[in-house]
């Protein structure tokens, strides 16, 4: 790649938005004197605040990077995931909101101990942790990687520095920080996309008419192939993928549940769920047609370094043909989607630490220290992704969109089948549900072991060969089976213990009771 050349205007415009991130962080500071200032942002943000918000949580340097690398390496299958994310938000947003409401106080897996004891607490909570560690790391090390390469600062320079402005932001300001902070990166994420996209169309032969004559003689807008097959990476495989991960993200996942907590009312809530969503699935296309634009343009006109990798390619054109001023913008922008991800990321981890565990440790803790708790969260949780990051950075990295997708399946543990059975099967009980996370553990373990290969220096082996009892299929079905595994063992062996009596605003036929006595 060329030697990066930033102009003095690009650096002060990178500069400027890392000085504005931490000034709304200071901004907050003095208000955060309760946890429910600091971590719900006092129960009173404004709809349309929140609905961004959600938006940029969901949008990172994943999205900003990875997506155009897709999209210029291969296809859009990719997109698929997401696309399936309206539907389910559409269909079970309406109860899941309010009963998050009604029932918790802080955190999402409140629900799972009310529903099914401490354990099942414990476990929901142990997996969201696990996954934000993976998904943190894999965020500072793409943003690094892309920010290296334009400005010739070191990689380890870029996340310490990164690291450090997002836990300052997040340690000062509390959850109301990290909202109204996520409502300008937001639109400037938006708007570096737009300018991207605007500045290929210009300097293209054909401008965008080009692209799509492109990529529709290549098949670049394919949405990968429709045969029933979930050992590729196949429409069926991301499709199904998608459904889990929209019940997980937005029936179990810490970061959108604490969004809901922030809102006036219910009503106002469920409005902002569905606005974030439905803000969110255009970006994803846009930046996916960014990477297709891309291919078209380097196709017909440039010409790109020896081995430069897809997820380089954006970087590359951005550092070589955006105009001074704009290039600045395009990285602000980049950072503002890794900032807008990684803020959310680390209060969402110090409330679930702090109501998930300080809280049962020291119940008679007072609200200054559980905020002073939370802090030391933060500022740990931000170091430990700093250190998750650098671990990337030493082992080298073999398409990131593809490892974060793996990890997040992974680390997913069942989660959503566990939801799923809390609201919608009143028959199943704890010790049905501990017997379905037992063999749920066992079954990823058995699949992880019998399908990852090493090599000691010679041909690679997968660590257990089991023969025909290998796990075959994608990785990314592997997080599919588990909710599955979990949801239908956990119901039958539940039959095998006596029923228990389950209180009815934690499912969904109690919520239907609810709705009918108001009618």
């Amino acid at each position: 790649m060329d030697t990066p050349s930033l102009h003095l205007v690009d650096y002060l415009i990178i500069g400027a938005s890392l000085v504005l991130s931490v000034g709304v962080g200071v901004r907050f500071a003095k208000a955060q004197s309760t946890t429910a200032k600091y971590f719900a942002a006092g129960r009173n943000v404004p709809v349309w605040a929140i609905g961004l918000s959600i938006f940029a949580t969901l949008i990172s340097s994943i999205t900003f990077l990875a997506y155009p690398g897709d999209g210029f390496a291969g296809n859009w299958v990719r997109l698929v995931q997401g696309l399936m994310v309206p539907i389910v938000v559409l269909l079970g947003i309406g109860f899941i909101v309010p009963m998050y409401r009604k029932v918790i106080g802080l955190s999402a897996y409140e629900y799972f101990e009310r529903r099914f004891g401490y354990l099942a607490r414990l476990y929901a909570s142990l997996a969201f942790v696990l996954a934000q560690f993976a998904g943190m790391g894999s965020v500072f090390f793409l943003l690094a990687l892309a920010v290296s390469s334009m400005t010739g600062i070191g990689v380890v320079t870029v996340v310490l520095v990164l690291g450090l402005v997002v836990t300052v932001v997040t340690l000062l300001g509390g959850m109301e920080a990290v909202i109204w902070l996520d409502v300008i990166q937001g639109l400037l994420l938006i708007l570096g996309g737009l300018v991207t996209l605007l500045v290929i169309a210009v300097k293209m032969d054909g401008g965008l008419g080009q692209v799509f004559t492109v990529a529709a003689a290549e098949n670049k807008i394919s949405l990968g192939s429709f045969d029933w097959n979930l050992v590729e990476l196949t429409f069926w495989v991301m499709a199904i993928n998608g459904v889990f991960y929209a019940v997980q993200k937005y029936g179990t996942d810490q970061t959108m549940v604490q969004r809901y907590l922030t809102a006036r009312s219910d009503r106002e809530a469920i409005r902002a769920s569905i606005g974030g969503v439905l803000m969110v699935v255009p970006v994803w296309v846009l930046f996916m047609f960014i990477g297709t634009a891309l291919y078209a343009f380097y196709q017909g006109q440039a010409s790109l370094p020896d081995g430069l990798r897809a997820d380089a390619v954006f970087p590359h054109f951005i550092l070589n043909e955006m105009p001074v001023g704009v290039v600045g913008l395009i990285i602000a922008a980049l950072l503002a989607a890794a900032i807008s991800s990684l803020d959310s990321d680390l209060n969402c981890l110090a409330a679930v630490a702090v109501d998930d565990y300080y809280k049962k440790l020291r119940p008679r803790s007072s609200e200054l220290q559980r905020v002073r708790m939370g802090k030391l969260v933060v500022t740990l949780s931000g170091l430990g992704s700093i250190v998750v990051a650098l671990i990337y950075v030493a082992a080298g990295d073999a398409g990131v969109l593809a490892t974060v997708f793996a990890l997040y399946a992974i680390f997913s543990g069942g989660i959503a089948g566990m939801f799923l059975l809390g609201i919608f099967v009143p028959r199943v009980n704890r010790e049905g549900l501990y017997v379905g996370i037992g063999v749920c553990v066992l079954f990823t373990a058995a699949a992880l072991l019998t399908s990852t290969e090493f090599s000691l220096g010679g041909d690679p082996r997968i660590w257990l060969d089991l023969g025909p009892l290998n796990y075959t299929q994608h990785n990314y079905m592997l997080g599919v089976y588990s909710h599955i595994v979990l949801f239908a063992v956990a119901w039958a062996a539940s039959y095998f213990f006596p029923a228990r009596d389950v209180d009815r605003n934690l499912t969904y036929a109690g919520w239907k009771d609810r709705k009918r006595s108001e009618a």
